[in-house]
């Protein structure tokens, strides 16, 4: 058993309730059932119970990608007691890796919500290697520059490190994030080194470095906007 895969109610109940504005309450006489709901509208995005000596997690899952998780872990199934083309089944048994569970809830809230963190997400794809963007620079670019905390949270939450460069994130001052952000001590600084990126006291040159400097046709494009 993969000692980094999530396998208790309690780790995904965790998880799912650091969305923003969600709630867990047990729908039927029967304790085991347990949801996880949108305050907005109270919409579910995870069923948990136990089954068979394990915790079973329903989600939600986008058609492009249903059949993708169900071919890349024999723990992942169609749904259980759900509508089969729209919900999935992870089995916590070990064999799914912590991130990709989180990015099946994560895609699963998406889709019962009204949430910026996909764009936030699309956003923070689309800068390039060699330049870094502010958090006020990455909620303009998903589309409310008011959301920088939002910005925070989200890539706080990142589910995909390996597609979504939050590394590439700083503050206004071009201030890199603390180390709990990133796993360790100078994580993000040698991430950034390896794009070549100057870092100098944990600070980069927004004017050497900075998205709107160096990739000003990006910037300027308003199509994550739409």
């Amino acid at each position: 058993m993969n000692q980094n895969c999530m396998i208790t109610r309690e780790a995904a109940l965790e998880f799912c309730l650091s969305f923003q504005n969600t709630y867990t309450e047990r729908p039927f006489r029967d304790q085991n059932w347990q949801v996880v709901r949108a305050r907005e509208n109270k919409k579910i995005f995870l069923w948990i119970y136990e089954r068979n000596g394990y915790v079973n997690l329903n989600v939600k899952a986008d058609p492009k990608w249903r059949d993708f998780w169900r071919s890349a872990y024999e723990s992942v199934q169609a749904g259980y007691h759900q509508n089969k083309e729209h919900w999935n089944t992870i089995i916590l048994n070990g064999t799914v890796p912590d991130k990709d569970i989180k990015r099946m809830i994560s895609e699963s809230y998406d889709l019962v919500t009204y949430s910026p963190t996909k764009k936030i997400y699309e956003a923070v794809k689309q800068i390039p290697k060699g330049c870094v963007a502010t958090y006020g620079q990455v909620a303009e670019m998903a589309g409310n520059p008011r959301m920088s905390r939002a910005v925070g949270n989200a890539l706080h939450k990142n589910p995909d490190p390996g597609h979504i460069p939050c590394y590439r994130v700083v503050n206004f001052r071009g201030e890199l994030s603390g180390a709990f952000a990133f796993g360790g001590k100078d994580v993000q600084k040698k991430l950034l080194e390896a794009d070549g990126i100057e870092v100098v006291n944990g600070t980069v040159d927004l004017k050497k470095y900075g998205l709107a400097q160096r990739d000003d046709k990006l910037w300027k494009n308003k199509n994550l906007q739409q």
